[in-house]
């Protein structure tokens, strides 16, 4: 079913220290939004960025009517600056992309075309990747795979953050008010009527990736631990698994003394049982403390994010 085209349509730009692309990034998103027949307006969310992004996004804002910013009191990441720009947000359609042009703003006409179908979420699923290592391509096709198997609620494959809302998806979103923010598995998790769009992913336009491999692997540990308990599950069958195995050596050992007697042997054999227990209940700990530092983050109720700053027809949301 068809319905009308969304009235008014915003764009949320997360921006970190993006000097060398966010203007770029704008003149074509501009140019985008002269193709729409839609009340269209973009809101950036400096999320702490020490070059001057911050200036970009004032001097936006005084030269286009549809430009607002906001700017965070730190660096809170990118999942809060995010959460900040969709609780800001006030269209019918919210549009996510990020500014370094690895996603085609000309695309958001397609996407919210797709929204006009009678969906809720219409996630851009990438083709292909370009700019990026065969290691990073990997790793990333292997989380994604690894998700859809641990969570119950599955992620779709090799999708990012670029992708469109409706206003009631987006007021679901804002209802969740955890700390340990994942916002793909976020993004999933309202379920709604959500379909893919699948598009080749360009590779940056300009600057550095502000992503290593240690912060993406915090970011997989956190996607992981956020939708899915089955690390501990994992834990608990080592567990059963290990005392399983040293039952059945523990008997062989006594059958073997009964038949062959005890010639004080055996001290290579002990190590290693000695390390593999012990590495198996570090283990388990780790996995166990993952959660419970988690749960004592969520008991402190601080807020996701405080904003020092903002400009344009843009108001702060105030969570209840």
């Amino acid at each position: 079913m068809t319905t009308t085209m969304p009235y008014s349509l915003a764009v949320v730009v997360p921006a970190y220290n993006e000097t060398e692309v966010l203007e770029r990034f704008h003149g074509r998103l501009a140019a985008v939004f002269a193709t729409m027949d839609v009340e269209a307006s973009v809101i950036y969310v400096d999320d702490g960025s020490a070059d001057d992004t911050w200036a970009i996004i004032t001097r936006l804002a005084a030269s286009d009517s549809r430009v607002a910013g906001l700017r965070l009191s730190r660096n809170f990441g990118k999942e809060a600056a995010l959460t900040a720009g969709l609780d800001a947000a006030d269209a019918d359609a919210v549009v996510v992309i990020d500014a370094d042009l690895q996603d085609p703003p000309e695309l958001i006409p397609q996407l919210v075309a797709r929204l006009r179908e009678g969906n809720d979420v219409v996630y851009a699923t990438r083709d292909d990747r370009a700019g990026e290592t065969r290691f990073k391509k990997f790793t990333s096709a292997g989380f994604y795979r690894l998700m859809e198997r641990l969570s119950d609620n599955p992620m779709p494959r090799d999708t990012g953050d670029f992708r469109v809302l409706s206003r009631r998806a987006v007021a679901a979103l804002r209802g969740l008010r955890e700390r340990q923010r994942f916002m793909k598995g976020l993004f999933a998790w309202i379920g709604y009527r959500q379909v893919a769009f699948r598009y080749h992913r360009d590779a940056r336009a300009a600057g550095a990736t502000k992503w290593n491999y240690w912060r993406l692997t915090n970011l997989a540990i956190e996607g992981i631990t956020s939708f899915s308990a089955a690390p501990l599950r994992m834990a608990t069958w080592l567990g059963l698994s290990t005392a399983a195995l040293a039952f059945l050596y523990g008997i062989w050992v006594i059958l073997k003394v009964l038949v062959w007697g005890d010639p004080v042997r055996g001290y290579p054999t002990l190590l290693v049982v000695i390390l593999f227990l012990g590495g198996a209940q570090l283990m388990a700990l780790g996995v166990i403390g993952e959660y419970v530092g988690r749960t004592y983050s969520e008991t402190k109720r601080r807020p996701l994010y405080y904003v020092e700053d903002s400009r344009g027809p843009v108001s702060p949301f105030t969570p209840p």
